[in-house]
């Protein structure tokens, strides 16, 4: 096993710089930190470059026995306590951290499923809350997710870390024109739902069993007018109680469930 000392070593060099979304970008790598979420990636055959772990690792009955499940890897490099520090990006580690490769999808695998649930994420900016769209996206069975304009980077290690292994799951397509995605989704006859405070149509009176993609806005702004302009249905969740609005990715969690519940027909039309 190769075994790495200094924090100039190219290995170390390479990891430290997938911390920003350009080279993140440039390499198709990301990093994934933690027992739990390494193991998804490799139940779900996700390519690891590199498994990178410290003493630290086998000092709990967890972590010890899942050294020995990986232990035999050709990507597996022991590095000292110092150097993992430097590479590290949370505060009580579990002594392992791996560099996966990007798993982007195609807009065509998503449109040409019959009657396809998809997110469609416009400008959203909090890796939380797309960690939280993922996860649900997986829970709820959803098609898939597309990334608008000036979203957050899917693999931006907050996001990762929030999805608890669904980032593995769930497709992903990140377009750089969302007016000409949205485009693609009507011509596909994909019907297109905008959250609004403005809306009328409460969420429960919508047929989620045909085909639909959910835009959730930013989180200051909501959903662009250019995008609203598109939208079939402006839809809103009712809420009785005193406050204004929702987190988006409550907002969207709630819709989920409501569109799971149609798809399984567990409501009557």
């Amino acid at each position: 096993m190769l075994r790495i000392t200094s924090s100039k070593n190219p290995i170390i060099k390479e990891v430290k710089n997938l911390y920003k979304r350009k080279d993140r970008w440039k390499e198709q790598l990301f990093i994934i930190e933690g027992i739990k979420i390494i193991e998804e990636a490799l139940e779900n055959n996700v390519v690891l470059k590199y498994i990178l772990i410290m003493d630290k690792l086998q000092s709990t009955t967890e972590g010890y026995n899942f050294y020995e499940s990986i232990k035999d890897n050709n990507n597996l490099i022991h590095i000292t306590d110092n150097v993992f520090k430097e590479i590290s990006d949370t505060e009580n580690s579990q002594g392992i951290i791996a560099v996966a490769q990007f798993k982007i999808s195609k807009l065509e695998d998503l449109i040409l499923k019959d009657n396809p649930a998809l997110i469609f994420l416009d400008g959203l900016q909090d890796p939380g809350n797309l960690g939280t769209i993922i996860r649900t996206c997986d829970a709820f069975n959803l098609d898939g997710i597309i990334l608008g304009e000036g979203s957050v980077d899917p693999y931006n290690p907050k996001v990762v870390r929030a999805t608890m292994g669904s980032i593995f799951r769930i497709p992903l397509v990140v377009t750089q024109n969302s007016i000409e995605t949205l485009t693609k989704l009507k011509e596909r006859k994909i019907q297109i739902l905008s959250t609004s405070l403005e809306a009328d149509l409460p969420i429960y009176e919508i047929d989620y069993r045909e085909g639909f993609a959910l835009i959730i806005g930013n989180e200051s702004k909501g959903v662009k007018d250019e995008t609203l302009s598109l939208s079939d249905q402006l839809i809103k969740i009712p809420m009785p109680g005193s406050a204004e609005s929702l987190n988006a990715g409550v907002a969207a969690s709630i819709i989920m469930y409501e569109a799971m519940k149609a798809k399984l027909n567990f409501l009557e039309y």
